[in-house]
């Protein structure tokens, strides 16, 4: 924990879980949705920790979430099968349950089909609360209007299987507008953090979907975890602050304080995350920031936006590579090596320590044997594979012939990120 814990959450434990509405649905959703992409994982390979996973994804329950984000491609297909565990014993009758329609994988009308049963089989339930058409972009709009994708969902919403319609976004905001405008959606999913508000959905979205009585479901507001380590200014203008939070409640409040807001998601990955974000969700409350506060936030985005080199999220769409690049941790080595630019004694370490954690990835097929997925940047052969998977529409070869630069030849990550 770092010095704002102590201070933040002991004053908030006994504090219980806010509720918002979803006023189409009728539902009273909690603050907090536990968001199924980052469960604990174990080993070489990373796979899932399954008795690990169900033991905070309850606790999450018991602690007032009533609101669970999954979809077919996270942890290479295993979230739901976890999560179909997890909500055995009682747990699935408290929680609200949403999964994607994983639009990458369809390709004619009869995949909703396959891919809708095969998910209630691995939830181990009968119906889907509210089921998603997943990463929504101009591309897979087109694919909805064309296999009438709109009349399987809603077939499949006759039949029981799925209570209620909704998509999840990352693409332009015309192309949000545009999807808004083509159905009465029950709810939607964008991505918004503080440094995100003029991306994507972003503020306007938000309020568009919003006065058109859509609920609004809020991912990475964390920004894959870049927020929780802030770089030493900004966490000087934080203590600077009459109330003291730590950064993630920082970004978490930010998100909380919007009226259009129904839930938040938060990919807790131990239980620490559990319990500090739903103490943090026990405190949120909308137009609860002052202005001193935002301006607060103001400036940190700012200091941000100087230093993040690479948008990743860390989302992982991403992988695997063909080819074995750890994508994600490549440019989590160069974005915290920009982050921990000062000469600050305090940021040497963590600048070390990527380097180190750099130096262990593999650097050739025989190394990557021992560390599957984990390569560095200098095995990318620019296959192209990973460019139409990636959310935030980073061109990942050309950014990863950058990192080599840094991490390999010890070039300025500035000048070698900014020419």
């Amino acid at each position: 924990m770092n010095l704002f814990d102590s201070i933040t959450f002991d004053c908030m434990r006994s504090m219980v879980m806010q509720y918002r509405k979803m006023e189409k649905l009728g539902w009273d959703v909690s603050a907090l949705g536990f968001g199924c992409m980052r469960l604990p994982t174990k080993g070489l390979l990373k796979r899932v920790d399954e008795e690990e996973a169900i033991r905070i994804i309850r606790r999450g329950i018991d602690l007032g979430i009533n609101y669970i984000d999954t979809a077919w491609p996270y942890h290479m297909g295993n979230s739901e099968k976890v999560l179909g565990k997890a909500l055995q014993d009682g747990y699935r009758e408290k929680v609200k349950l949403v999964t994607k329609l994983p639009m990458f994988g369809v390709r004619k009308e009869e995949d909703f089909d396959h891919f809708l049963n095969s998910q209630l089989k691995k939830l181990q339930t009968t119906h889907i609360d509210l089921y998603l058409f997943h990463g929504m972009n101009k591309m897979f709009f087109g694919t909805l209007k064309k296999l009438n994708l709109i009349e399987k969902m809603e077939k499949a919403k006759n039949e029981g299987k799925i209570k209620a319609i909704g998509f999840s976004f990352h693409d332009s905001l015309p192309i949000f507008k545009e999807m808004i405008d083509y159905y009465p959606w029950d709810a939607c999913q964008i991505q918004y953090n503080y440094m995100d508000t003029g991306q994507q959905a972003g503020d306007e979205g938000i309020t568009y979907a919003h006065e058109k009585g859509i609920s609004v479901i809020i991912m990475e507001p964390i920004k894959g975890g870049m927020l929780a380590n802030p770089p030493s200014e900004a966490l000087e203008l934080m203590k600077k602050s009459p109330i003291q939070r730590t950064p993630v409640d920082w970004a978490l409040q930010f998100v909380w304080n919007k009226p259009e807001v129904s839930v938040v998601l938060s990919g807790m990955g131990n239980m620490q995350m559990v319990e500090e974000n739903c103490a943090s969700a026990a405190n949120s409350g909308i137009n609860s920031l002052s202005h001193e506060d935002n301006q607060i936030l103001e400036e940190i985005a700012d200091i941000y936006r100087k230093k993040i080199m690479v948008p990743c999220t860390a989302c992982r769409y991403c992988m695997p590579c063909p080819h074995g690049v750890n994508i994600p941790g490549c440019f989590a080595a160069v974005n915290t090596l920009s982050i921990n630019d000062s000469n600050k004694g305090m940021d040497l370490p963590l600048r070390l320590l990527q380097r180190i954690r750099y130096r262990k990835m593999a650097k050739n097929k025989n190394q990557l044997v021992k560390k599957q997925n984990n390569g560095r940047a200098s095995m990318c052969t620019n296959c192209e594979a990973c460019i139409p998977k990636c959310p935030q529409h980073i061109q990942i070869p050309d950014e990863l012939v950058k990192v080599v630069q840094v991490m390999e030849k010890h070039k300025s990550v500035k000048k070698t990120f900014q020419q």
